[in-house]
């Protein structure tokens, strides 16, 4: 008998994980992983958002923000807006800085054309006769430059009024790339002292002749231009952060830079212009001629298209352009959300990261396939939002959507680690428990333990509650080692409906209690942490009463695979096998990374959930070979772990492998493609496999997949489940499995 028991509880203990408390515990992990989750969330959506405030991303976003700009598709061209450039070609055949008498020549040659307004974006603080010989020059807009710490300021021409002057000045981020504009500013250069700049103040005069005007808001003090309000940029509008927001500043809404009329200066000069272009428009007369002046850094300037720089005369066209398109035309401004906002945003990828980790975490292609296509999502959004002019935050979200999914990953796989060390050690533990028992077997093979397990049945089938708490409704089994109850938690509210496990050892004296009580908390201790696991049931309880254990495990209601298994149900298809198979293999992934073998794959012992209709794996009760076996079950022993058909041969002979789990769920997968329960297929004389394929009409590839999972020799099967899994995602079927 010695041999017997030392084979039984060596099975024991390759299942078993240990922590020696013997008092009543409840669980509740999966609320914990989900507090976990949101303080891991919340975590790392602050750190993101403090590196946001220190403007360690501001230039990610700011680059990103620049590609989505470039992205977007050209707008009809603004037809409303003629530029007079001078380029390389006009200053060879002229000199610089052009004489007056050429600038009002120009001048006089395009208001012959009938503009609306002109716009010289030209210096000429010392022509004293600029614009003589104009009909209407107050139709002609000049320009100074306020004074900076680098650079004086540059006056405006002497002889025009102060109100047809607009300031030059524009601003680039600290990456030298132009984004926003100064439309108004308070100045105390007494040489350049107008409050407007250059650009809106051609918008400004060019709507006023047409009776629309501007104002500034009383009470906010916002710019309106006819119905439309231009918000004011703050330090941290959008993605900026400290930002130096003085003066009256806007986001400037870029149009594809080839989307404006120019025509050079010598073509004005020498008459080869059409004569109508210049009818009503806004014309606006600057160089652009790097020679000159190299232009400004913009968005489009990493568009290999388009030009390194854009000429300023080219810049102050856009921002003239915008202000005219949104009043006339409706066209949309930049908009942005509030930090909270913004925050919430964050948060909620940074949840969204952990939850798609947590849900696939076991599934390493399937994860990276889901991650993948939402951080892609989280692009698309991002990209069609700026399309319609909101730019929201995409690379704070896509950290912390990332950053807290590796935290969550990690965080998993070191808990699987502590369990798995935890294995490690009670594994030894066991084996001391195990001698010690085999000991006191020795010792007393005369003792008979005359206690009678069952007389108190009766009561705990009335109004007796087992351990205080658990009103016994219905006995499920009984058998050498205790029984199974449904059971009502008449603590909790609702009462709901459990499972309780009776284990009673053989006999009663303290030191087989003691090696029997280590035994059954090893039991607790693997249902604790296999219970994490959202499709094996939980465990709620583990208590010692009266020299008997319990263990309360979560009540799975629903049907035995058995009874959609032949003979019970006709033969199932392809598509039934391959998703039953899936459903299992990912519970075993899971068990097998604990170190934990079933030993017990049946269809008796898998149940398909009524709330889900998912598959849960129950009965993980070796446990109950603390209880010796009896002289008629002494022949037997070894084949009572497990069932005939379904475990393999390496398992009768007491040594279960990770691979037994495999065989013995490929079985249930032939029953259900044959219709032929395993023990009644026939071997091969010569390799001992089973003979089935004659009974199956299923792919090529399902043959191959359940032929290498019921190998005879375990060497020759798959050596993980997670491999098993790999080859069936690579069945194509008619129909997509859900």
């Amino acid at each position: 008998m010695t041999g017997i028991l030392q084979k039984l509880y060596a099975n024991l203990v390759k299942n078993k994980i240990t922590r020696n408390v013997p008092q009543e515990r409840t669980y509740s992990d999966r609320n914990n992983w989900l507090l976990a989750i949101l303080i891991a969330s919340v975590g790392v959506s602050a750190v993101i958002l403090g590196a946001r405030e220190l403007k360690w991303l501001q230039r990610w976003e700011l680059n990103a923000y620049d590609r989505m700009l470039r992205l977007r598709t050209p707008e009809k061209p603004n037809h409303r807006i003629v530029l007079v450039t001078i380029n390389e070609a006009d200053l060879r055949a002229t000199s610089w800085p052009l004489p007056d008498k050429t600038i009002n020549q120009l001048l006089t040659k395009i208001e012959s054309f009938q503009p609306r307004v002109i716009g010289l974006n030209l210096y000429r603080p010392e022509q004293k006769n600029l614009a003589v010989g104009l009909k209407n020059p107050q139709h002609l807009i000049g320009l100074c430059k306020m004074s900076t710490i680098a650079n004086p300021a540059i006056p405006p021409p002497t002889n025009l009024p102060s109100q047809n002057i607009g300031f030059s000045d524009l601003m680039t981020d600290e990456d030298v790339i132009l984004r926003r504009v100064l439309l108004f500013a308070s100045s105390n250069d007494q040489k350049c002292a107008t409050n407007f700049s250059f650009a809106s103040l051609l918008a400004i005069d060019y709507l006023q002749k047409q009776g629309i005007d501007y104002n500034f808001h009383e009470k906010t003090n916002a710019f309106k231009l006819g119905k439309i309000t231009f918000p004011q940029l703050t330090s941290d509008s959008g993605s900026y952060e400290s930002l130096d927001a003085a003066g009256y500043q806007i986001l400037l809404n870029y149009r594809h830079p080839n989307q404006f009329t120019q025509i050079t200066l010598t073509e004005v000069l020498n008459n080869q212009v059409k004569p109508g272009i210049f009818k009503d428009k806004l014309v606006i007369i600057g160089t652009s001629a790097a020679s000159i002046h190299p232009g400004f850094y913009t968005p489009y300037s990493a568009d290999p298209a388009q030009p390194a720089r854009m000429p300023a005369v080219l810049i102050h066209a856009q921002i003239a352009s915008q202000l005219l398109s949104s009043v006339l035309d409706g066209r949309s401004l930049i908009q942005y959300w509030s930090q909270w906002v913004e925050f919430i945003w964050i948060c909620g990828w940074s949840l969204l990261g952990s939850g798609v980790v947590w849900r696939w975490r076991q599934h390493p292609l399937r994860l990276a396939i889901v991650g993948g296509t939402v951080f892609i999502c989280l692009l698309g959004i991002c990209i069609v939002s700026f399309f319609q002019a909101l730019w929201i935050p995409v690379i704070p979200p896509a950290l912390a959507f990332f950053v807290t999914g590796i935290g969550v990953m990690t965080y998993t796989n070191y808990h699987t680690q502590q369990d798995s060390q935890i294995i490690v050690r009670q594994v030894e533990t066991q084996k001391e428990a195990i001698e010690q028992l085999n000991t006191l077997l020795n010792a007393n093979t005369g003792i008979q333990d005359t206690h009678n397990h069952f007389d108190t049945e009766e009561k705990k089938t009335g109004d007796f509650l087992l351990g205080g708490r658990y009103k016994i409704n219905q006995v499920l089994g009984s058998g050498g080692f205790g029984c199974t109850y449904l059971a009502a938690d008449t603590q909790r509210p609702g009462n709901p409906i459990c499972v309780v496990k009776q284990l009673m050892p053989a006999r009663r004296d303290t030191n087989f209690l003691q090696v029997a009580r280590r035994l059954f908390n090893t039991e607790a201790e693997i249902l604790e942490a296999l219970g994490k696991h959202n499709h094996i049931p939980s465990l709620l309880a583990y208590f010692e009463d009266n020299h008997e254990f319990y263990l309360v495990q979560q009540y799975i209601q629903g049907t035995i695979l058995s009874d959609e298994l032949p003979p019970k149900s006709e033969k199932q298809d392809e598509k039934f096998v391959v998703k039953m198979l899936r459903e299992v293999l990912q519970i075993l992934i899971f068990v097998h990374e604990h170190r934990v073998i079933h030993r017990d794959i049946k269809p008796g012992n898998i149940i398909r959930n009524q709330a889900d209709n998912h598959l849960v794996l129950i009965d993980f009760g070796a446990v109950k070979t603390m209880q010796p076996p009896t002289s008629e079950q002494t022949e037997l022993a070894t084949v009572a772990i497990g069932t005939r058909g379904y475990a393999p041969p390496e398992q009768f002979a007491g040594h279960p492998r990770l691979s037994s789990d495999i065989y013995a769920l490929g079985m249930i997968g032939i029953q259900a493609v044959t219709g032929i329960p395993p023990h009644e297929l026939p071997a091969n004389a010569e390799t001992g496999c089973v003979e089935w394929h004659q009974w199956a009409k299923i792919t090529p590839e399902l043959v191959a997949v359940l032929d290498k999972m019921v190998n005879y020799h375990f060497s020759d099967r798959y050596q993980s489940a997670a491999a098993v899994l790999e080859d069936l995602q690579k069945i194509k079927l008619s129909e997509q499995i859900g």
